[in-house]
């Protein structure tokens, strides 16, 4: 049975001091940045204390720079049992005072934790968001405030960035985001092209961010765009890419983890979903926006269609720009 924080009639006794915190956490990168605010939230409220995390390989670097960060373990399906052992081993050595696991696989059951607290299952997170479904993991503790999620960039991210887009300073650069980890969340190339066909009075230059694997997809629009392209694609890290979308007037792109970085930072997003669920899994904020096909289709979905709900976005999004001000500004400094 996945634990919840329904099985607890009061809050849980914690000690007076709480210094050693484990949080269990997920794959995906676009999970991964939804639980950031867990993180946070642990951290405002035992702000003396280090975070251990339990992690992926693929999505770790999200929070590598965390500053109130502990030790990073890595749970990797591909080792087994022997690599389950070992982390086993490795988790056992450090008594926690609280634990959090928002992967229910059955971690939080064989550690050392003065208190263990689990997600909701899906059952009883009907209707909630992703975010929200993780954070009530912390209602035990009496921790209602959502932060934002982040993503934790170093200088070194952020100069990179600034030399990959100095060409096109003072530009309003649109970034695309063309792949997805499934090919029927993709939306074909030539959609995409006659969309920024419909922004041209609105934009400058299209940057192009993803993996190597989506690199048909970026050369096949690079040779067909008749504005100016910045192809990053298959080039960058997570953060280098986190950094690159800091300086994107709008993000816009299919059901991926590029979506939840550029809302991580401060950038209005916009996702296109054909099957999913983006009540649940569409980036966290008043700044993400999307549109999803009634049948499900990917090819359904028109340009005219995505320019007419990105146009309401945009308006939305310059109306409560003043709210945001303060967050992006913050990143680019």
């Amino acid at each position: 049975m996945p634990m919840s924080y329904q099985l607890f009639l009061s809050p849980p006794a914690l000690p007076a001091t709480v210094q050693r915190i484990l949080l269990i956490t997920l794959s995906n990168i676009g999970d991964v940045v939804l639980t950031t605010p867990v993180l946070q939230a642990l951290h405002i409220r035992y702000p003396d204390a280090l975070i251990d995390i339990v992690g992926d390989a693929r999505s770790h670097q999200v929070y590598q720079h965390c500053p109130f960060l502990g030790r990073v373990l890595l749970k990797n399906k591909q080792t087994g049992w022997r690599g389950l052992l070992t982390l086993l081993r490795q988790l056992r050595r450090v008594p926690y005072d609280l634990a959090v696991d928002l992967r229910t696989d059955g971690l939080l059951y064989a550690i050392r934790a003065k208190v263990r607290l689990g997600k909701l299952s899906n059952q009883a997170s009907l209707g909630m968001h992703s975010v929200e479904k993780h954070f009530a993991a912390l209602q035990p503790l009496g921790i209602n405030d959502i932060p934002h999620p982040q993503v934790w960039l170093t200088m070194r991210h952020r100069q990179h960035a600034r030399l990959l887009t100095a060409p096109f300073q003072g530009q309003r650069l649109l970034a695309i985001g063309l792949g997805a980890n499934s090919s029927h969340k993709i939306w074909p190339v030539s959609a995409y092209l006659a969309l920024v066909y419909k922004l041209e009075m609105h934009v400058d230059a299209v940057m192009l961010l993803g993996s190597q694997q989506e690199r048909c997809h970026a050369d096949q629009f690079r040779q067909q765009c008749r504005l100016p392209v910045l192809d990053v694609c298959g080039q960058l890290d997570i953060l280098q890419s986190t950094a690159m979308l800091e300086h994107a007037l709008l993000f816009v792109g299919n059901d991926s983890g590029l979506g939840h970085l550029a809302s991580a930072v401060g950038t209005p997003t916009f996702t296109i979903f054909g099957l999913g669920q983006p009540a649940r899994y569409r980036p966290w904020g008043e700044l993400a926006g999307w549109h999803q096909s009634p049948h499900g289709s990917m090819e359904a979905i028109t340009p005219e269609i995505i320019a007419d709900a990105m146009f309401r976005h945009w308006m939305r999004c310059e109306t409560g720009s003043v709210k945001h001000q303060g967050l992006r500004q913050q990143a680019l400094v």
